[in-house]
């Protein structure tokens, strides 16, 4: 989880100084496009970037990436230390990561189904993501075992079907994205 949560961290900083480099030049295209499906600035300017709107303000998506992911890299430092969370803190961090997967798989819905170009950034945002929620979620019903005596759940994660089932899904966006768009990534 430190790796992943981590991972994302540099991405919402890199996104946060693309985010600024827009600002400051309007219409410049960032290092990160490469042709029409491939282009960050194309995903940067759509208004799926900063929806959070607060009156006239609006907050693009990777600055609250950086407030998310720096909790997530302390807990997952407290939990490299061995720190046993209260139960009510342990289910909270986990929802606090799920949340945080569901709005980077909305975000790659939006990216891959509506504004039709892929940000490398945003995709490996994705994939930390997923890596996080995955670590979160074997730390929470594995390790402290959130709920107590559920078979099922122990069996799910003691027998690893939970590493098969986090392949698939890794295999499922991979197979979107190249489906959607393999004759202009490889060509």
């Amino acid at each position: 989880m430190l790796i992943a949560s981590a991972s994302a961290l540099l991405v919402s900083f890199v996104l946060s100084a693309e985010t600024l480099q827009l600002a400051r030049h309007p219409g410049a295209a960032l290092a990160c496009d490469v042709n029409s499906v491939i282009s960050c600035s194309t995903v940067a300017n759509s208004w799926q970037s900063e929806f959070i709107r607060v009156g006239a303000l609006s907050f693009p998506n990777a600055f609250f990436g950086i407030a998310a992911e720096s909790v997530f890299v302390a807990v997952a430092v407290m939990g490299l230390v061995r720190i046993t969370f209260p139960r009510w803190f342990a289910v909270a961090a986990w929802a606090g990561n799920l949340l945080a997967v569901l709005y980077a798989v909305w975000l790659f819905t939006q990216s891959v189904f509506v504004i039709q170009a892929l940000c490398p950034w945003c995709l490996g945002l994705l994939a930390s993501s997923l890596l996080q929620f995955m670590a979160a979620s074997h730390a929470t019903f594995a390790v402290q075992e959130i709920p107590r005596k559920n078979k099922a759940v122990h069996m799910y994660y003691h027998l690893n079907i939970d590493l098969l089932v986090d392949l698939l899904i890794f295999a499922l966006f991979t197979g979107i994205i190249f489906v959607k768009y393999g004759a202009a990534l490889l060509g």
